[in-house]
């Protein structure tokens, strides 16, 4: 097992000592991904490692991954299984060799198949939700974390002003969406972050709108992206919103204001402020304009392997943030059957204040039309 692969599982075995249970357990996902070094895909086969307080990691391994696992350089045991035998077997062996009686595991991501094949091997064994301890050792960078978040951001900005330089009048929201796709890959993207959302007029008040077949883009429309570009397992996460031809005089207010907020949270941001601190200033900005009623959403949260992941940036969560995390800036407003504004920046933390990985201009930009 080579010393990167040995430090990672170090730090959860830590975790496991730290919640006051024998193990943590891992499926795939974000965190699995970030501990193996390797990405492996999350379907009907449960796959699990297993990380005790004390002692060596072990695995539960669906038998068609094992060459795949072989890449990993994992030095445990290793309990396989294949489709026409099922798995219950290799839970029993899994659990009869760790000799565990209590277990932490990711709430957020492990299925529940996965959690009744545990109790059902060993009834008495004690699952405890550890996602906040477990998912907290990916929200401090690491420079190569960095570099990736940099690439994939890179690729959406570029994708993001090749798609603005082909908008015309009559096209719905779905062309503009696939053209939006299209530039992604052609930049450089590994995968899509997200499904993108490409709202306009009404559509943008809706702050998770679908693209629609049936909308034409038409002057004086608000135009609102937010999509990303996955590179190396990172995603980016940017949201642009644009005027067609014209923005009105109550456009323009609207979007001076979400801007003064997303301004005001690059200004507070640095080591040691507190998520509720940021949410707060930059809501206040918001709450003091005269479009309080149209607040929808908090300012916005972690960003990394997963698009959504802690910390969030919100009222009432005095997590402290440290030099190296990464969280998005995306305060909105919203106005139903009208028309919404959102600007989005990925903010990296650091000692003396903030970065904005995010370079893309947030003045306001009105398309030709």
């Amino acid at each position: 097992m080579n010393q990167t692969l040995a430090s990672r599982l170090t730090a959860l075995a830590r975790i496991a000592t730290d919640l006051s249970v024998d193990a943590v357990a891992l499926v795939p996902g974000p965190n699995f991904t970030a501990a193996l070094g390797h990405p492996f895909m999350s379907h009907e086969r449960p796959f699990l490692l297993v990380v005790p307080a004390r002692g060596e990691p072990a695995a539960l391994v669906p038998n068609l991954e094992l060459r795949s696992w072989d890449l990993v350089g994992f030095s445990g045991a290793v309990f396989d299984w294949r489709d026409q035998d099922g798995y219950d077997a290799a839970f029993a062996a899994l659990l009869d060799h760790l000799g565990i009686s209590s277990l932490a595991v990711e709430g957020q991501v492990m299925r529940v198949f996965v959690h009744h094949a545990l109790k059902t091997a060993q009834p008495d064994l004690r699952i405890i939700d550890g996602e906040t301890a477990i998912s907290g050792l990916r929200i401090v960078k690491s420079d190569d974390d960095i570099a990736a978040l940099r690439a994939a951001i890179a690729i959406s900005e570029r994708a993001l002003e090749r798609t603005l330089a082909g908008i015309r009048p009559g096209q719905s929201e779905t062309q503009i969406e696939q053209a939006l796709i299209q530039a992604l890959f052609a930049e450089g993207a590994e995968d899509q972050a997200f499904h993108p959302i490409v709202a306009a007029g009404d559509g943008s008040a809706r702050p998770h709108a679908k693209a629609r077949t049936d909308y034409a883009v038409r002057p004086g429309d608000a135009l609102l992206f937010d999509f990303g570009a996955r590179k190396h397992g990172f995603a980016a996460d940017i949201t642009r919103t644009v005027f067609l031809g014209h923005a009105s005089d109550e456009g323009r207010a609207v979007y001076d204001t979400v801007l003064a907020a997303n301004r005001k949270g690059h200004e507070i941001t640095r080591a040691g402020i507190t998520a509720h601190e940021i949410d707060d200033a930059v809501t206040g900005v918001l709450e003091a304009s005269p479009y309080a009623d149209r607040i929808r959403t908090k300012t916005g949260h972690g960003l990394g392997r997963d698009v959504h992941e802690a910390p969030y940036i919100m009222r009432g969560n005095h997590q402290v943030l440290q030099a190296g995390t990464v969280f998005t800036n995306e305060p909105g407003l919203y106005k139903t059957g009208s028309f919404g504004v959102r600007i989005e920046d990925d903010i990296l933390v650091t000692e003396t204040g903030c970065e904005s990985l995010t370079t893309f201009p947030t003045e306001l930009m009105v398309l030709p039309c």
